[in-house]
């Protein structure tokens, strides 16, 4: 399988730039599961850029409604 990066990159939102993982989901997913996290694409936005990718961060979200 090709990695689709050109398209994954138009959907990612992730807001750390020298990124090296940006568009290529598989490296990305991989990595924040390594580190107990969620990568940028599970998050909105604006909570996207507190660079928290935590699972209970995501879980405070999801009780609040936020995702």
């Amino acid at each position: 399988m090709d990695c689709r990066k050109h398209q994954n990159i138009t959907r990612c939102n992730c807001s750390y730039e020298p990124c090296s993982r940006k568009g290529v989901c598989c490296d990305c997913i991989a990595y924040h599961l390594r580190m107990r996290q969620l990568p940028a694409c599970c998050f909105p936005d604006d909570a996207e850029r507190t660079w928290d990718r935590s699972f209970e961060y995501f879980a405070r979200l999801v009780q609040e409604g936020s995702v």
